[in-house]
This record gives structure tokens, sequence and C-alpha cells, in this order.
């Protein structure tokens, strides 16, 4: 007998929620589980919204849907764009007032911590974030955005302005019955180790970034190689 996806969607569990003051102003926290512990990366189902203002029933709500990034947003690894892109979207809803960002635990595009290690070691030996996937036997992108669908339909918010540069997220989302309504960039600083990354998320994975200057990558990768 023939089962529509909706049906067997894992359950939306709410953990806890509590009010967490931040650098930016006061978001409440929702801690919330979709899904298993994933066995062969393990992933956490436990996923967390960060919720600003009043989002049940509005429209054109700003939302950040942001994979966790420990290297980054813990550790201060200067590889990706990722935790200033999480600060420029807490900075903007609190500017405007309402908002939500939705933390999913599913570190390095989806493949765990580990794997992305290991992913980074391979740039270091001058393969991009693609080709480093790749030669591993991963997926150039592993993410899943049920979690996020799930988590905005149980908030009630009506339609969103997605804070992203990835088109495949926006298309991702509507497909899930997320009404975006249009997508809003995220661009954030960059730095010599981030340049090379950047440029193969633009040139190979689609997303809407400014051209890095190639003068700017060969320099970075000469210090990597000091």
């Amino acid at each position: 007998m023939y089962v529509p996806d909706v049906v067997i969607r894992p359950r939306l569990e709410i953990l806890a929620k509590a009010p967490v003051p931040t650098q930016t102003g006061l978001f409440e926290m929702i801690v919330f589980r979709y899904g298993e512990q994933s066995a062969e990366s393990g992933l956490s189902p436990d996923h967390v919204a960060l919720v600003m203002g009043d989002v049940r029933g509005r429209s054109s709500v700003l939302v950040r849907v942001h994979s966790e990034c420990l290297t980054s947003e813990v550790f201060g690894s200067l590889k990706c764009d990722c935790r200033g892109q999480l600060e420029a979207a807490q900075a903007e809803i609190a500017r405007r007032g309402q908002g939500v960002v939705v933390y999913l635990r599913q570190e390095g595009r989806g493949i765990g911590l580990s794997n992305k290690i290991r992913a980074y070691d391979l740039q270091a030996r001058g393969h991009d974030t693609v080709d480093a996937n790749r030669m591993l036997g991963l997926p150039d992108d592993a993410r899943d955005y049920a979690p996020a669908a799930a988590v905005l339909e149980h908030l009630g918010v009506a339609s969103i302005q997605l804070m992203t540069n990835n088109p495949l997220k926006v298309q991702a989302l509507r497909q899930l019955g997320t009404r975006v309504e249009a997508r809003e960039p995220s661009i954030v600083g960059t730095n010599p180790f981030s340049q090379g990354y950047l440029e193969a998320k633009r040139v190979r994975m689609g997303h809407s970034l400014p051209p890095v200057d190639a003068a700017l990558i060969t320099s970075a990768e000469n210090i990597d190689a000091e």
C-alpha cells in the first residue's frame, strides 16, 4: 500500500525552551528533536530554534536555516564563513525585532565532524571542498532540511524570507512545504583562508557569491603550504 511521505515523517518533539540573552538581544531558545541519531555520521537529531518576537501567523519572517559548524563557531577556524553568517543573521533579526534562526546539527554539510576533518586534511593537500568529499566517497552536500520545515510549521510561520546564498536551500524548503517568499543574501567578510572555499561554493555548488580574486586564493594556498 502506498503511504504518502507526509504520513511517515518523523515526529517533532519539543524537548525544552527558555529565554536566552545574547549579544544581539533576547531570544527564546527551543530545543527540538526530529528523527533518530545517525549511527554512520554521529549527527544528532536534536536541533535548536532561536526565536525573536511573535512569529505565529506572520508572513515574510526573516529566517536563517543554519547548519552546525563546530570548527568556526567554537574554535574560531578561518576556513569558512559560517560563524560570520550565524552572527549576521542574529544581528539582523534583532535589528528587525522578529525572526528565527533554525540551527541544525548537521556538521560538515551533513557528513559529520570526523569526515569533515578528513576532508580538511585533503583540502590542505590542495583539493577543494567538493573534490575532498568525493575522494572520501561522500556526497557534496548531505544536509536534510526537513527538521527546519517541521519546526517552522510548529511555530506557525506563514511565510519566510530566507537568509542564504544557496538557491538549492530555497528549493529544498519549498519542496518540503515551506513558503519561501524571497531569498536574502548572507554575504559576510572573507579572509585569505576562506577565499578558496567560498570560490568553490560559487563555481561548483552554485552559491550566489561574489567572485574571488585568484591571486588571493594562491596567496592563501602558499600560507597553508608553509
